[in-house]
């Protein structure tokens, strides 16, 4: 059992982007570990079957007995499945490959958008100030659940040929989930992830995000990175395994920004 004091509802923002390889997980692991070294106490929800967040957190398979599966299908209380990593105020729920069978299972449950929405309900998250979800690379049940349980999303973006025209199918996804089930999701940001200023197609792609999207391309751009990279394999955020590494200080930018336009929002 994992105990919070009562506080305010936290902040939830789904991590998305039916593209795989963008850099989803990767940004759930590392940007949460950055908001908790703010200050921030912070829960990643892993909503992907891969568990791929899990393991980079440094959570072992033998150790996930209950996991967002549980959460899901047996309406287990969210306080039974969250775990501790090894990073101060950062905690996740985790998952498995059971997982990968939920949109079957659920597709006979007249409340299956509101699964997650439900069990994330006040009391159970009380005494975080963040929720990340790392989202399946797909849109569905999981990723919808997600988006009508969350204020907001934030979508990694490869800088890579056609990277924008992959957007189209996930805004048209938000713009469904708020006229029938969340009409107060937004997005969060666009952040630009495995860039390479040196590269002019990725160059090119950033003039034409923010020709595109304005304001919601964050200034801070993920580099691509080989201590990044190495990271998961030692079941550690960036900022533990490098902190000085680029890597790590973009990570360390990128939770400023979302610190700051949550202010802003205020």
């Amino acid at each position: 059992m994992f105990d919070v004091p009562e506080s305010r509802r936290p902040r939830c923002i789904a991590i998305a982007n039916q593209k795989g390889g963008v850099g989803k997980t990767t940004t759930a692991i590392n940007l949460g570990a950055a908001l908790a070294a703010e200050g921030q106490r912070v829960l990643v929800i892993d909503l992907d079957p891969q568990g791929n967040a899990s393991t980079g957190l440094g959570i072992d398979v033998d150790q996930r007995g209950v996991t967002t599966y549980d959460l899901l299908i047996e309406h287990m209380p969210l306080r039974e499945i969250v775990l501790p990593t090894g990073v101060d105020n950062l905690w996740i729920a985790p998952s498995t490959t059971d997982l990968s069978s939920a949109d079957v299972e659920l597709v006979s449950n007249e409340n299956r958008v509101f699964l997650l929405k439900d069990a994330l309900a006040p009391a159970m998250v009380a005494g975080f100030d963040m929720i990340l979800m790392d989202c399946p690379p797909s849109l569905n049940l999981l990723t919808v659940n997600a988006m009508v349980a969350a204020d907001a999303v934030l979508v990694p973006l490869q800088s890579e040929f056609f990277a924008l025209e992959g957007l189209s199918q996930l805004m048209l996804t938000i713009r469904e989930v708020r006229q029938s089930a969340n009409p107060g999701l937004r997005i969060e940001g666009v952040v630009l992830t495995m860039y390479d200023m040196r590269n002019n197609l990725c160059r090119q792609v950033e003039e034409d995000a923010r020709e595109n999207l304005g304001d919601l391309v964050y200034q801070t751009r993920i580099p691509r990175n080989v201590r990044l990279s190495e990271a998961p394999s030692y079941a550690m955020s960036i900022l533990q395994y490098d902190p000085t590494s680029r890597g790590s200080e973009a990570y360390r930018d990128l939770a400023q920004e979302v610190l700051d336009r949550q202010l802003q929002q205020a």
